[in-house]
């Protein structure tokens, strides 16, 4: 049962409120005014308080500057209950970290929906998420409620781009974020004289482009097509008043966010000291595990270019011709119409050298 914290001064709104609350399965402490309001708070560690800004001594205000100062309840969602309804009054309480901000009078739907909300979004900051994209999907669905994601990106405009076409370079500046809606695409740098090396692969369901937008500096890779794709644009305002509307949000957001950074920086590694037939064998199960998507059990094949999977690699094209061909005499293995298929992933898996 989740316990509830209500600190409000008059006697009628605090038992009525209580009630309320208590008939929707919560268990409710109270406190007639902010300085008991703390010391409940300390002792009881609830799961959301609902506090009045108007209360004599320590004010609304006063509760929620002191428990901010709190590790153990800085993260609690704090929602302000008031009769004031003055602009300033709301942006003062935003500021300082509430949550959340209901007017009196209000009805009862409104304050269980206010509570339920909030609730699950800081159930979705515990909770552990996958550091990936699928992750990324299902941390906005628990925190702006179920298929959030889906209903924000429907009715959005869904751009067409052929095979090996360009969506954005490097040193051009972000407008917004980019969201996969069918097909493949590759995040690359460029050499000076030319040579790529693809840092990422990217499938249905992923954003892109995200880093460059946080930084508000110009991307430091482009992104390509590997076959005809899908994608949607979404403007940066408009993700980041979905995603960006509280600092732990953000907080735990980004550390999603930043999976991929890690996962480029243990590539550079390999890059650096594993041969090229180790690599070859990565960038197959790379590909196996980001774009599997066969039923039954049937080995996993995809038709990509050479030089994209040397790219991928990090090698010459030749180089990686004669290692799939050594991969194929090994029965690891088959290449049949430009399709490579993967005959034993786990020895490729396994290869160390």
């Amino acid at each position: 049962m989740k316990k509830i914290l209500l600190i409000e001064d008059n006697l009628d709104v605090r038992e009525n409120t209580s009630e309320i609350l208590e008939l929707a399965n919560y268990q409710v402490f109270t406190a007639p005014d902010g300085k008991e309001g703390v010391e409940i708070a300390r002792q009881e560690k609830p799961d959301l308080i609902i506090c009045d800004i108007m209360m004599p001594g320590l004010d609304g205000y006063g509760v929620l500057h002191l428990l901010s100062k709190d590790p153990e309840l800085s993260s609690v969602p704090f929602i302000f209950l008031t009769a004031k309804a003055e602009r300033s009054d709301m942006r003062k309480g935003m500021e300082m970290g509430a949550d959340d901000y209901i007017t009196k009078p209000f009805d009862k739907t409104e304050l269980l929906n206010a509570v339920e909300s909030r609730i699950r979004k800081a159930e979705a900051l515990k909770k552990e998420y996958n550091k990936d994209f699928d992750g990324l999907s299902s941390f906005i669905s628990d925190i702006a409620g179920e298929n959030a994601l889906k209903k924000f990106l429907d009715g959005k405009k869904v751009n067409h781009y052929k095979k090996k076409e360009r969506i954005y370079q490097e040193h051009h500046y972000p407008n917004g974020l980019y969201y996969v809606k069918y097909g493949k695409v590759k995040i690359y740098k460029t050499h000076e004289y030319g040579k790529e090396l693809i840092t990422d692969l990217l499938k249905e369901g992923d954003f892109f482009g995200y880093v460059a937008l946080l930084e508000e500096k110009p991307y430091v890779e482009s992104a390509e097509t590997l076959e005809e794709t899908e994608i949607i644009f979404i403007p940066k305002e408009e993700f980041f008043n979905l995603v960006f509307g509280n600092h732990a949000v953000t907080k735990n957001f980004l550390k999603i966010l930043t999976k991929g950074v890690i996962d480029k920086q243990e590539r550079l590694l390999e890059l650096a000291y594993s041969s090229v037939r180790k690599r070859t064998a990565e960038a197959l199960i790379l590909l196996q595990d980001k774009y599997n998507n066969t039923n039954g059990g049937q080995p996993f094949s995809m038709a990509i270019a050479r030089e994209d999977l040397a790219n991928i690699v990090g090698t010459a094209t030749e180089s990686l011709i004669r290692t799939l061909s050594d991969f194929k005499e090994e029965k690891l293995i088959e290449i049949k119409d430009g399709k490579i298929k993967l005959l034993n992933d786990q020895k490729l898996r396994n290869l160390k050298a």
